[in-house]
């Protein structure tokens, strides 16, 4: 029997409003009927009432359909909520602490292209629809163990859901794809590498005229970093990072403030080698006035290395 996915549960409220269809307002400022921005719309369907009601209440061939939301802030919603301290996905790294593994619950890698975004949805909002017949699963009481977050919103929702479905896609960039995440004094900071392959296969997925010719896809490193608090992003920091080579010279790259579809970061385009065996990130200090009450570790150079294999 297939594992159920995720274990969340949703407060009341948004359950009976997902049996209304209310997941196709996903944000603030929705107008009736209309999708939200970046979401797939499927065909709307016509039909007077009278005919609704002799179909049985919906239309004939209708389906429940969940809005596409954020993959990037669905991402950040698996982080914020801690979904990593139950259910592992390979070629991503969250913050657990040394020595911890995510055991409790199924992995998630490539199980996006196993289901549909309405079946993730479910399994979030009510876990319990389908028990898993399985150790670690359900608990004394008959239902599932999945904790419960009445905090989570309807955006957030929406974004979890799209991050997952984007699994099954994004396996094939993280072949080509490296990514490393670690805290400091102020700062989460998560440092990505995308080959020309990984840039190509993204390119194509989201549908940009095509892959580019590689020679036009230059290896980029990426550095995210945000306030481990609130997630925010954190702005006017200079970053560098010095690439270590077993007995060549290091090499230093410095990086510039971005903004694209991942939000705010630090950017630069650089092939690391294949050889190299650590890269050394410097953070900070700020340039931006800070409070009384802002972190000490702002205000000063610091620096996180990552080994690379």
């Amino acid at each position: 029997m297939m594992r159920r996915m995720l274990q969340f549960t949703l407060p009341a409220v948004l359950i009976v409003g997902l049996g209304l269809g209310l997941l196709s307002a996903s944000g603030q400022g929705h107008v009736h009927g209309q999708a939200p921005s970046g979401s797939a719309s499927p065909q709307s369907i016509r039909i007077t009432m009278d005919a609704l009601h002799a179909a049985g209440g919906v239309p004939p061939g209708w389906r429940f359909t969940l809005p596409t939301g954020d993959a990037a802030a669905g991402r950040q919603a698996f982080i914020d909520f801690k979904c990593y301290a139950c259910h592992a996905i390979k070629g991503e790294q969250f913050p657990l602490k040394p020595g911890e593994a995510a055991t409790a619950g199924p992995e998630l890698t490539g199980m996006g292209g196993h289901h549909p975004a309405e079946y993730l949805a479910e399994s979030i909002v009510n876990p319990s629809a389908v028990l898993v017949d399985a150790p670690g699963y359900i608990g004394g009481d008959g239902r599932s163990i999945m904790p419960t977050y009445p905090e989570m919103t309807l955006a957030q929702l929406i974004n979890l859901v799209t991050y997952l479905k984007g699994l099954d896609t994004a396996n094939a960039a993280h072949a080509h794809e490296a990514v490393h995440e670690q805290t400091l004094v102020g700062y989460r900071v998560r440092l990505l590498y995308k080959t020309p392959e990984a840039a190509d296969h993204m390119h194509h997925h989201h549908g940009q005229g095509g892959p580019a010719p590689k020679s036009q896809t230059p290896a980029r490193m990426s550095v995210f970093l945000v306030d481990p608090s609130s997630g925010g992003p954190i702005p006017y920091v200079p970053v560098s990072a010095k690439i270590d080579v077993g007995g060549k010279p290091a090499l230093t790259v410095k990086l510039s403030p971005s903004f694209g579809r991942e939000g705010f970061y630090y950017d630069a385009p650089v092939t690391i080698p294949t050889d190299a065996k650590r890269v050394t990130l410097t953070i900070g200090p700020t340039t931006m006035r800070l409070d009384q009450g802002a972190p000490e570790g702002l205000k000063r150079a610091q620096t996180v290395a990552f080994d690379w294999k």
